[in-house]
């Protein structure tokens, strides 16, 4: 499959009954800028409509003139759900999801008209789709894989072209790893993520990630056999040593996830904010 990459305000038809708009929010934490996938060719559904940006909304209502049956979200996010609410009031169209969780870093407009439970079947005479729940990223994430295509929609458990954040209490590494391996349980063709282009080997990047994430455990574990009782900005030196001093600051989000992890393991213990790995 040829790649095609992400532009802002360019409708790209990747598929029958597919396409994707990249909102014009391209930064550090949204690549190009967040995905909105259009489904459907005259009954539509979309998936992530994206920070309220005006011609953004705009442009899919254009699209689809309106005819909107479903908003899914994959979760809520501040650049995944705010158009939400002002493109379901122009269209009449019922908003599918999960409400957001209160850690005051969500899209609190996001209002379902009806929560979405994991296995539910979604269709249309155009489209269908299996809701998937993978908590991790947030509690609340949810990935959709479409039957004809089986093409996986994963939001932000699955970006192209780089691992995702974790970021405690919301976001949960056991989660985020769990999930991942319930998606190697599906048929799944190609990934559609919310930031970047289309990912057509699903399984060794789900296998990367995951073995990724473990190989990042291992070395924080190192970093604390080695080096005890030190503060997480100490940590995030050592154990994320390999990536730009630049990022630290989200490095240090998902070292958390990490180091919660491994307090459940009984593997290492916080004491006045301070890690220290278990004998």
């Amino acid at each position: 499959m040829k790649k095609i990459l992400p532009k802002a305000g360019e409708i790209h038809h990747l598929k029958p009954g597919i396409c994707r708009l990249t909102a014009p929010n391209a930064g550090l934490m949204t690549g190009p800028g967040t995905n909105t996938y259009i489904l459907g060719e005259k009954e539509f559904g979309i998936i992530d409509p994206g920070p309220h940006i005006d011609r953004h909304i705009q442009k899919i209502l254009e699209f689809t003139q309106g005819n909107i049956s479903w908003i899914l979200v994959t979760h809520t996010h501040q650049d995944h759900s705010p158009a939400v609410s002002s493109l379901a009031k122009t269209s009449g169209a019922e908003v599918l999801g999960i409400p957001p969780p209160l850690d005051g870093h969500q899209d609190m407009t996001f209002q379902p008209d009806r929560e979405l439970k994991e296995g539910e079947l979604l269709t249309t005479k155009e489209f269908e789709l299996t809701v998937i729940h993978t908590p991790g990223h947030a509690s609340n994430h949810l990935c959709y894989l479409g039957t004809q295509h089986k093409w996986l929609f994963t939001g932000d458990h699955i970006m192209d072209g780089s691992t995702v954040v974790i970021n405690p209490p919301d976001g949960s590494m056991r989660e985020y790893l769990n999930s991942m391996h319930k998606l190697t349980e599906k048929t799944i063709k190609a990934i559609a993520p919310g930031h970047g282009a289309i990912i057509d080997n699903p399984y060794e990047v789900i296998d990367w990630i995951i073995k990724h994430r473990l190989k990042r455990e291992k070395k924080v574990l190192k970093s604390l056999k080695e080096n005890s009782n030190l503060k997480l900005s100490e940590l995030v030196e050592l154990a994320y040593n390999d990536v730009n001093k630049s990022i630290y600051p989200l490095a240090e989000r998902s070292l958390l996830a990490h180091l919660i992890k491994l307090s459940e393991d009984n593997l290492a213990r916080n004491h006045n904010d301070r890690w220290e790995m278990i004998n």
